[in-house]
C-alpha cells in the first residue's frame, strides 16, 4: 500500500511562488514604460534624476537598517527602487539632483523606516517625499520645461491643469494621451502609464478595483461639475488624462501596503480619493490634487479596513 504522510504546520497553508522580492522587481519593470516616455519627450536628464532618486534610496534604506539592526540585505528587495523611481517621476523633468536625492532619502527614512520599514508605513513614501519636496522647495518643485517637440516661443510655463485652472486653455486631448505636455516626468504619456499598468493587473500584482474606482470616480464628479457648468469646469475626459491622475491610478493608490485589504473596502477608497482629486483641482488654489487625495486616504485606510471587516463565520 502506497504510505502517505500527514505534515503539521502552522499557518499559512497556502503558498506561492510571489515573494515581496519579485513583485518589487516586476513594478520597476512595469515602470519602465512611463521612464521610457519621460525620457523621449525631455531628454537624458530625467533619466538621471531617476537613477540619482533611486539609488538614494536604497543607500538611505541600507543605513536605516543597519542603524536599527536588521539584515541590511532588505534594501536590495526592490521597494526602495520602487520608491525612488516613483518620486522621481512626480517630479520637473529639470529638477535638481541634489534634491531629488533628499527628497528620496527623507521618504525612506521618515515615510517608511520610522513606521518599521516595509509592510508597516501607513502614508505612500513615494508621495510624503514628493510633499516634502513641494514644501522645501516650492519654486523648483513647480518650475516646468517644454517637450522636446514643443515650440519653446508658445510654451506658457504651466501644465494642461494650470491653463485650465488660470487661463481657461483646454489641452488637445491627442497630445495629453501620448504625452507631448509639460508637466511632471510620469505625467507625460497616459497610454504608457496605463501599459505599464494593465501589465501589473494581469500578473495580479494591482486589484483593478482600485485603479478602476479611482478612475471611475473622477470622471463621475468631474462629469457632475462639468454639466453644471461648462464653461468653468473642465470636462471629465480631461480630468483622467491631464496631470498625475493616471500614474497615481495605476502606481501611487494601488501600494499594496496603504491600501485596504478588503475588496468593498478598496472600492470605498478609491471613489474618497477621486472625489477628493475632482474637489481639489476644482476648488483648492493648487492646480493638482493627486498627491493630496492620495496621501489622506492613506490616512483613514484602516478606518476604512474596520468599516468593511468580513464577519466571522457564525458570529452575531
Amino acid at each position: 500500500m502506497n504510505e502517505k504522510n500527514l505534515v503539521l504546520s502552522v499557518s499559512p497553508h497556502i503558498r506561492s511562488e510571489e515573494s515581496v522580492k519579485k513583485v518589487m522587481w516586476f513594478t520597476v519593470l512595469s515602470l519602465a514604460f512611463p521612464a521610457a516616455s519621460a525620457v523621449y519627450f525631455f531628454g537624458l536628464y530625467p533619466l538621471l534624476v531617476m537613477l540619482v532618486s533611486a539609488f538614494t534610496a536604497v543607500v538611505a534604506e541600507c543605513i536605516l537598517l543597519k542603524l536599527r539592526g536588521r539584515d541590511v540585505s532588505q534594501c536590495l528587495d526592490g521597494s526602495a527602487v520602487v520608491t525612488g523611481i516613483l518620486l522621481a517621476l512626480t517630479l520637473p523633468p529639470r529638477f535638481p539632483l541634489w534634491e531629488a536625492a533628499l527628497g528620496a532619502a527623507f521618504a525612506i527614512v521618515f515615510a517608511k523606516q520610522f513606521f518599521g520599514g516595509i509592510g508597516q508605513n501607513i502614508f505612500n513614501p513615494a508621495l510624503v517625499g514628493r510633499a516634502f519636496l513641494m514644501a522645501a522647495f516650492p519654486v523648483d518643485a513647480t518650475t516646468w520645461s517644454p517637450t522636446r517637440f514643443m515650440s519653446p516661443d508658445t510654451f506658457t510655463g504651466a501644465t494642461p491643469l494650470a491653463n485650465f485652472k488660470f487661463e481657461k486653455v483646454l489641452t488637445s486631448y491627442k497630445d495629453l494621451f501620448f504625452g507631448n505636455v509639460a508637466g511632471s516626468m510620469g505625467e507625460t504619456s497616459a497610454l504608457l502609464i496605463i501599459l505599464g499598468g494593465l501589465v501589473l493587473i494581469l500578473k495580479g500584482y494591482v486589484d483593478f478595483r482600485l485603479p478602476l474606482s479611482y478612475i471611475a470616480s473622477v470622471f463621475c464628479f468631474g462629469g457632475i461639475m462639468w454639466l453644471i457648468n461648462p464653461s468653468k469646469y473642465p470636462d471629465p475626459l480631461f480630468h483622467i488624462l491631464a496631470g498625475g491622475l493616471m500614474l497615481g491610478a495605476f502606481y501611487m493608490i494601488t501600494d499594496m501596503v496603504t491600501s485596504p485589504i478588503t475588496r468593498k473596502g478598496r472600492v470605498i477608497y478609491g471613489i474618497l480619493g477621486g472625489f477628493l482629486v475632482v474637489l481639489i483641482r476644482l476648488f483648492a488654489g493648487y492646480p493638482e490634487g493627486v498627491m493630496f487625495s492620495i496621501l489622506i486616504v492613506n490616512s483613514i485606510r484602516p478606518w476604512i479596513d474596520r468599516l468593511t471587516k468580513p464577519r466571522v463565520l457564525g458570529e452575531v
